[in-house]
């Protein structure tokens, strides 16, 4: 079959664009070459099979220990990255410059959109601070003591389970199946006002597995995330879907149906909702201004904004799945670092149950909100925990323009030159390393990698000078 001259030399140019998009980092010099960082793994994927690795946190932890606060990483064709944790070039990257210079990635914001939908994680801008304003009000600490006692009542049945499940014998209990199960349970109560797990047996819950298994699927899947970004081009949700359904990969389908569980179960909770709402009936409409959840909240909010403010469906049904997802996996992850650690350690245990029980002595088995947020030792206790075990390892940023971005301390390039700030092109990909700040013995101590949570109880390091 013969091409025209106009076609051929449209293909010639488009595969030669497409050659030298792939190519250009292997060629082009860039000033973050001078930034010293591990070799690269892969000639393609470069060190994100390191980077993704869902065991990887001994490697994270090297790069803290053998390089700079600022590593070069090298990604996806070449593409140069940078592993932060200074804290002067955190606070320009996080709060100083995050409008103006840095932003998530576009590959982030597709990648959210691909699994949960348009929803506060998956927009930004303008369109995020709509959503962020019709949610601000149940992100008030007011609202959160008004649903002290929807958790209390998940954690007491989830305590029966256990207790039932033990029985008057010795016995083995995976507690992180039945903190998954409360996760989740929390999250349907506090978060869509809808019971998802009765909690009254230890068989395991379907939509909490496929929740269980988004976050591995999605790691798996992550050296390909730089990809996302041209997904918009594909045209509208449901024709993705149907490319999504041909794609041959176990993982990936494995992925899709999850998705589509969690999707189901939102839409199915929407439906029933709304429909409560829409028919007028004045004790519906009462039910639903005594409820504490997030999204009862929202959809009577939604209902009565005015028309510009107002979500579409599509957001709705996003926010039900981000918190859903974002909130069982997270919750259930950071319990579950505290549990192994109180198995551990019988000190601690000693320290927090006479801590509690002190409590409950003067407040009653349930303690009130104010007062439980006021006990010493179990605050230490939980920030400790999440420095050591944060659920969110690092977070991703990306530079819009080119910027000069300042450090703490001055870096050794591989030239052998000191730097004090960094020249950072256009389009760099930042990881900011959460794990490697909270672990940094340079700002905790030498005792940094100790869990310790005293150090919570009196003025931490960096606030003594």
């Amino acid at each position: 079959m013969a091409f025209s001259p106009e076609l051929t030399a449209f293909l010639i140019a488009g595969i030669t664009w497409i050659l030298w998009r792939l190519s250009r980092n292997y060629v082009l010099r860039s000033p973050l070459d001078n930034i010293p960082g591990p070799p690269p793994t892969s000639l393609i994927k470069g060190n994100l099979g390191q980077v993704y690795y869902r065991h990887g946190w001994e490697w994270l932890d090297s790069l803290g220990n053998d390089f700079n606060k600022v590593v070069k990483l090298t990604g996806l064709f070449g593409h140069r990255m940078l592993y932060v944790f200074d804290p002067v070039a955190m606070s320009h990257i996080l709060v100083k410059d995050a409008d103006d210079v840095y932003d998530h990635p576009e590959w982030s914001f597709q990648s959210i959109r691909l699994t949960l939908g348009p929803g506060l994680l998956g927009v930004h801008g303008p369109h995020h601070r709509k959503q962020r304003k019709m949610l601000n009000p149940v992100f008030s600490v007011k609202h959160l003591r008004s649903m002290t006692t929807i958790f209390y009542g998940v954690i007491h049945r989830m305590s029966n389970g256990i207790e039932a499940e033990v029985g008057d014998k010795t016995a083995t209990v995976d507690i992180m199946e039945w903190l998954a199960r409360a996760a989740l349970e929390l999250i349907g109560q506090g978060g869509l006002g809808v019971s998802m797990d009765s909690l009254g047996d230890p068989t395991p819950n379907p939509l909490a597995d496929s929740i269980k298994m988004m976050i591995p699927a999605t790691a798996d899947l992550s050296e390909l995330q730089f990809l996302f970004e041209y997904f918009k081009y594909l045209g509208p949700s449901w024709f993705k879907r149907i490319l999504a359904r041909l794609v041959p990969s176990a993982t990936a389908q494995r992925l899709r149906r999850a998705i589509d569980d969690v999707e189901a179960e939102s839409k199915k909770i929407l439906t029933e909702k709304r429909a409560g709402l829409e028919a007028g009936n004045k004790d519906v409409v009462h039910e639903f201004s005594e409820k504490k959840d997030v999204m009862s909240i929202l959809l009577q909010a939604n209902m009565t904004a005015d028309e510009a403010d107002r979500l579409p469906e599509d957001e709705l049904l996003a926010q039900m799945s981000t918190f859903i997802l974002a909130g069982t996996d997270t919750t259930s992850n950071a319990l579950t670092a505290m549990m192994s650690v109180l198995a551990q350690s019988s000190d601690m245990q000693d320290k927090l149950r006479a801590e509690i029980l002190e409590a409950q002595a003067q407040f009653g088995e349930d303690i009130p909100y104010d007062d439980l947020v006021a006990l010493p030792y179990m605050d230490a206790f939980i920030r400790e925990s999440l420095r050591m075990y944060t659920p969110a390892t690092f977070i991703t940023r990306e530079a819009k323009r080119d910027f000069v971005l300042p450090v703490s301390e001055p870096i050794i390039g591989v030239n052998g030159a000191a730097m004090t700030e960094i020249p950072v092109p256009k389009g760099t990909t930042f990881y900011i390393g959460l794990r490697a700040s909270n672990l940094d013995k340079r700002i905790w101590g030498e005792d940094a990698t100790e869990f310790k949570p005293e150090r919570w109880l009196s003025p931490l390091p960096y606030l003594c000078d």
